[in-house]
């Protein structure tokens, strides 16, 4: 019997496993993904991409111009991790992470914190229903861009100078995310700017000025303000309070770590780097994890609820909530524990108990 001819959309899809356990990760990822792509009637077609540590040791090449231009073709990316314990720490990052959100202009770095149940978390008394919040995080300004220089270095007189770079066009479009995003969200309908607007009286003040403009075309959507010091405090003692956060570069790279931990660890946190109008890019945030490589022992969570961010982003919502459920079933009756070792099964068997989730619950 001839099986209908599939009416579906066709997503081409980079994949950039990388390094360390990045590969195995990928590779329930893509489980997932292959899993759902049935069940809704879409195809993707994969392209793997050789990029990471080793590819930098045999080549001295980080990531080319060519490269990049094929990537830009793409309608999104998979990553798995870059990391390498033989490359000196800052060129895979700025070489390849960094130079790819820059070129791509993948200005939102986005992160669901949200706990699920049967994954503990190191604050007390804290239940699901009191971590779920999205930090919203400028990606490609802020003290990341590069901007700086030394004078006398290698000196006793040295002077290391490194610029936050903060445009009013950069700060307004990741603030205007926040607040359309905030309205997707079925939570408190608030977003709060995080800064520190008593100390950095340029870069926040250009921040707190905008967000509050901002806000005005928004008066559904409570804005308000916490320094980041005080933000972190927050977090910890009462995560319930907030719904979306949005900051600039450094401090959303600080906050979202601390994230992680509220939501259980990095094994099931994930990310994108978004281009509302390009190509966007999605990973797990724990990192390469070296010392695992091929041992079959690394949580592969976080990678297949990147796939899920990837496809709500892409607009297969159906099959987001399917990966999302099956995951999330996973969590509750099936692992032990979350982290890397403990977890009760192999990187494979996670993810096949993802799959069979997703297959029963269709």
């Amino acid at each position: 019997m001839k099986r209908k001819k599939s009416m579906g959309k066709t997503y081409d899809i980079a994949v950039i496993p990388g390094d360390g356990t990045g590969p195995e990760v990928v590779a329930e990822g893509l489980k997932a993904l292959e899993a759902v792509a049935a069940m809704y009637d879409f195809t993707c077609h994969i392209t793997t991409y050789d990029i990471g540590g080793e590819h930098y040791l045999a080549t001295g090449e980080t990531i080319s111009g060519e490269l990049l231009e094929s990537l830009k073709t793409k309608d999104a990316i998979f990553l798995g991790a870059i990391g390498h314990p033989d490359v000196k720490p800052g060129i895979l990052e700025k070489g390849i992470l960094l130079k790819t959100r820059f070129e791509l202009d993948q200005y939102i770095n986005l992160r669901p914190v949200k706990l699920y149940e049967g994954v503990y978390t190191p604050i007390k008394d804290k239940l699901p229903e009191h971590v779920d919040f999205v930090v919203v995080r400028e990606n490609t300004e802020g003290l990341y861009a590069g901007a700086g220089g030394f004078l006398k270095r290698g000196t006793a007189e040295e002077v290391a100078i490194q610029e936050s770079i903060n445009t009013r066009n950069g700060v307004e479009r990741c603030i205007r995310y926040a607040f359309e995003f905030c309205k997707t969200r079925n939570r408190s309908r608030k977003v709060t700017l995080c800064g520190k607007t008593n100390v950095l009286t340029y870069a926040f003040d250009l921040w707190e000025r905008t967000f509050y403009e901002v806000a005005e075309e928004y008066p559904d959507i409570a804005a308000d303000y916490a320094h980041v010091d005080a933000l972190c405090m927050w977090l910890v003692k009462n995560p319930e309070w907030f719904d979306v956060i949005v900051t600039d570069n450094m401090f959303g790279d600080i906050i979202t770590d601390l994230g992680a931990m509220i939501q259980g660890g990095m094994g099931i946190a994930a990310g994108a780097n978004i281009n509302p109008a390009g190509v966007s890019m999605f990973e797990p945030i724990g990192g390469s994890a070296p010392k695992y490589t091929g041992q079959q022992k690394i949580n592969p969570i976080a990678a297949i609820l990147a796939v899920q961010l990837m496809l709500d982003t892409i607009g297969e919502k159906k099959a987001a909530l399917s990966v999302e459920a099956g995951v999330a079933n996973v969590l509750k009756n099936d692992m032990k524990d979350v982290a890397a070792d403990k977890m009760g099964y192999s990187t494979g068997e996670i993810g096949d108990l993802v799959v069979d989730h997703i297959k029963e619950n269709a």
